[in-house]
């Protein structure tokens, strides 16, 4: 893994004006991108990884004149940061995913949504760091997957922090030690315990999906098929894009599709103006969360006049075909994609898609 690039030490009282906010905010700002991620890796929630930015720059201010340089600023934040996740994360519940409660669903289950479970959330790509080193994005992109995030989340909170200090980050064990406030020791064997916890947790082809820097052109090509597929409620044209043995979430609703058959039902059932379970027709707008494609979605139910929106739509594309889709209802996490909440209806007379 690829270490957090270093800044020079910095000297609290060799920065003129440093008891005024304004300096301050300029210094730490500059780190805000690559904290929130750092955050959100710990805590798996967007919203609560923004809070505990803010959290952290609030104790690195208060906590300033005790910064004696001997470190980088970088990785002083990091500790405050990883400090700050770990009293957020005592007590609570790990966020999960719906395969992480229950084996796959029955096409025909209908199970309320569970607004109780802390739910795992998606990261908008351009709320990441641009990274400079080519090295460092594939390391941020490959622990950014959805699959990972959803295996570090059954980890112990302080096993998640060395975990992401020394794997993800590049710390030594000194470091990681140092920022947890434990022997070196203690942090070796809180890292093997983790190690060995993830390897249950992770995809046996973990290796085999490491994401490139960016989506390659046949994935953006399967993606522009599935929004087409969508927007005109075609499901023969969906089923050429669906991998066999496809995987398909919607949290808050605790159910969870295997297969292509078993997707191809349950989209059936609501893509049917006649039947009983008829949603409506749908838009999609092409964006990306987690380093990988993802679509927002926005319904235009029956008897509504405009398309609202409905979720986030992350798409894993494996050998030109959708391996997994991730589908977040979550209308909240639109203003974090910097997406509007709602779209101008299509042709209202015939339902169909706006062009």
């Amino acid at each position: 893994m690829t270490s957090v690039p270093a800044t020079p030490p910095i000297q609290p009282r060799s920065v003129p004006g440093m008891r005024d906010e304004s300096a301050f905010g300029e210094l730490v700002e500059a780190h805000r991108r690559e904290l929130r991620v750092h955050c959100y890796r710990m805590v798996g929630s967007y919203d609560e990884a923004e809070d505990l930015v803010q959290e952290t720059f609030l104790r690195a201010w208060k906590g300033w004149d005790g910064f004696a340089g001997r470190s980088s600023l970088r990785a002083w934040l990091y500790r405050i940061a990883t400090n700050a996740c770990l009293d957020a994360l005592r007590g609570r519940a790990r966020r999960v995913l719906p395969q992480d409660l229950a084996p796959p669903s029955d096409p025909t289950a209908d199970l309320p949504p569970r607004t109780d479970i802390p739910w795992l959330q998606p990261f908008p790509d351009a709320a990441a760091p641009v990274e400079a080193e080519p090295d460092a994005v594939a390391v941020t992109r490959e622990t950014m997957e959805l699959a990972f995030l959803a295996a570090i989340q059954h980890l112990p909170p302080r096993q998640r922090a060395v975990l992401i200090l020394r794997d993800v980050l590049g710390w030594s064990a000194k470091e990681a030690a140092s920022a947890v406030d434990a022997t070196v020791a203690s942090t070796n064997s809180a890292l093997q315990r983790a190690r060995a916890t993830l390897r249950e947790h992770l995809p046996e082809r973990r290796l085999e999906w490491a994401r490139p820097l960016r989506p390659t052109g046949e994935e953006l090509a399967v993606v522009r098929r599935y929004v087409d597929a969508v927007e005109r409620a075609d499901l023969d044209a969906l089923a050429g894009l669906l991998a066999e043995d496809i995987r398909a979430i919607m949290p808050p609703w605790p159910m969870w599709f295997a297969g292509r058959d078993a997707v191809l039902a349950t989209l059936r059932a609501s893509w049917d103006p006649a039947g009983p379970h008829y949603v409506g027709r749908f838009r999609m707008v092409p964006t990306a969360a987690n380093g990988m494609p993802a679509v927002a979605a926005y319904l235009r139910a029956p008897g509504d006049d405009a398309y609202k929106a409905f979720a986030l739509g992350v798409l894993r594309v494996e050998d030109g075909r959708i391996a997994e889709m991730s589908a977040f209802h979550d209308p909240g996490l639109f203003a974090a994609f910097a997406l509007p909440m709602t779209f101008p209806p299509a042709d209202v007379s015939t339902g169909g898609p706006r062009t």
